[in-house]
């Protein structure tokens, strides 16, 4: 079977049908999908462009900006790479307020058992990932 790797503006124009007729051809890729004709893939970059362009562009609201990327994960014939991680990510940013790039980041590193060097603590520690301390 075919598989396509799907670029973020593909899932933009869905979502946000502020371009008719690339709406109407995302749909029709998405059920070419869910019929089984093709199989669909992407990765947390796709994501993160996603949640980037639908908060300074469209301004949603953080909730329903998570809601989309939920959303995305439950396609048919859609596979995610770090799909687990993502999916962590977005109940991180639910649960502790955090943006979704800091709570994949944080989800990461919880997964794997390991810190975060980083100057933002405020998000990680809300996340409760342990950071590594800069020296003055």
């Amino acid at each position: 079977m075919t598989v396509f790797f799907v670029d973020s503006n593909v899932f933009l124009r869905f979502f946000a049908r502020d371009d008719a007729k690339q709406a109407d051809e995302a749909e029709k890729l998405f059920m070419r999908a869910k019929q089984g004709e093709i199989e669909l893939l992407c990765g947390p970059p796709v994501f993160f462009e996603v949640a980037g362009v639908l908060h300074s562009t469209f301004r949603l609201p953080y909730a329903a900006i998570l809601d989309t990327l939920e959303s995305m994960l439950s396609i048919p014939n859609f596979t995610v790479l770090d799909a687990d991680i993502i999916t962590k990510a977005i109940t991180l940013a639910r649960r502790k307020s955090i943006g979704f790039a800091d709570a994949y980041i944080a989800a990461t590193a919880l997964e794997k058992g390991i810190g975060v060097a980083t100057f933002n603590h405020q998000h990680f520690k809300k996340a409760g990932v342990q950071i590594y301390q800069f020296t003055a």
